[in-house]
């Protein structure tokens, strides 16, 4: 069956389904569960509405699971009148700096590890890779926490090793490697 050309372009003046109605409150609910979760200190740096900012801080306060859930509503309630795909996307960004952040000590790690475990070998690949480091240093580390390890003692020699790594890759983070 063919539309006319005047019934077609008044399909976009329709109103919106009760069905669309709801699966956008409850994409706004989950919005407003993501935000609940956030510490304070992250919550800080995202741009909300006073009243809105005032309700996500009650909720987090909030212990009994049905009183939890109405609060969750209305923190959905609040975000229909806003524009919510400014908070989303600081939202995105901040999740993905923390797994950013997460993804680099965990690289960190690694290479302390290597290091720790493979010695000159993996000291090579490292200077190879970051060539403003301090082999002779390095060298010192590893070698002091491998006795620390074996000795069963306190791993302060394998922490000021993570700290030197830390400064070295953050410190070449600007330059361009593969």
């Amino acid at each position: 069956m063919n539309i006319p050309m005047s019934e077609e372009a008044n399909n976009d003046d329709l109103p919106v389904s009760k069905s669309q109605l709801k699966r956008e409150s409850h994409a706004l609910q989950k919005l407003g569960e993501a935000l609940i979760a956030l510490s304070s200190k992250k919550l800080q740096t995202i741009q909300l509405p006073d009243n809105l900012q005032s309700a996500i801080h009650d909720a987090q306060k909030i212990k009994s699971h049905s009183a939890l859930k109405r609060q969750r509503q209305y923190i959905g309630k609040l975000m229909r009148n806003i524009d919510a795909e400014p908070i989303e996307s600081a939202l995105d960004k901040l999740l993905n700096r923390d797994a950013q952040s997460t993804a680099r000590l965990h690289r960190i790690e690694k290479w302390r590890d290597r290091l720790l475990e493979e010695g000159d070998t993996a000291l090579s690949e490292l200077v190879g890779e970051y060539p403003a480091c301090d082999r002779q240093q390095l060298r010192q580390w590893i070698r002091s926490a491998q006795r620390e390890q074996k000795l069963n003692k306190p791993p302060a020699s394998s922490r000021q090793l993570f700290r030197y790594l830390r400064e070295l890759m953050e410190s070449s983070s600007g330059e361009d490697r593969s």
